[in-house]
């Protein structure tokens, strides 16, 4: 099984959530010269996994984050091939109805906007399908 890992740090431990921040970083962000062009970037995005009893983490421990690949290729299609399925198909069918073309052109982006509004509603089913793990 294919997975999707990132290294982290554990920066809180509840009860119920154990916090581990992770650092994506450009292809560049490596590069010798990054300091110099401007170009390198890296954010830092914390995600909160399910504490497990057994688990003996400390904070500031280094870890390893794990999503299984599967999961990664079906938040790019909820989050990116599926609301320009949705752009296309209300501009399109908008167009062809003789919709003006601003109209059908602001309509199509308010239609995106509803999509992610949709899936805003449903980031707690979400959140229990992408069940991320840590490793040492």
């Amino acid at each position: 099984m294919e997975k999707i890992s990132h290294k982290g740090k554990i920066v809180s431990i509840t009860p119920e959530w154990t916090t581990v921040e992770i650092i994506s970083e450009s292809a560049c962000a490596k590069c010798h010269a990054a300091g110099l062009c401007g170009m390198s970037e890296s954010e830092r995005k914390a995600i909160e996994l399910p504490t497990r009893g057994w688990d003996n983490f400390v904070i500031g421990q280094d870890v390893k984050v794990v999503l299984k690949a599967s999961m990664g290729h079906k938040a790019v299609w909820l989050a990116y091939v599926a609301p320009l399925i949705v752009m296309m198909a209300v501009l399109l069918g908008l167009l062809a109805l003789g919709v003006g073309e601003l109209a059908s052109g602001l309509l199509s982006i308010a239609a995106v906007g509803v999509y992610y509004f949709f899936i805003w509603l449903l980031r707690e089913r979400l959140r229990n399908e992408y069940v991320f793990s840590i490793e040492n």
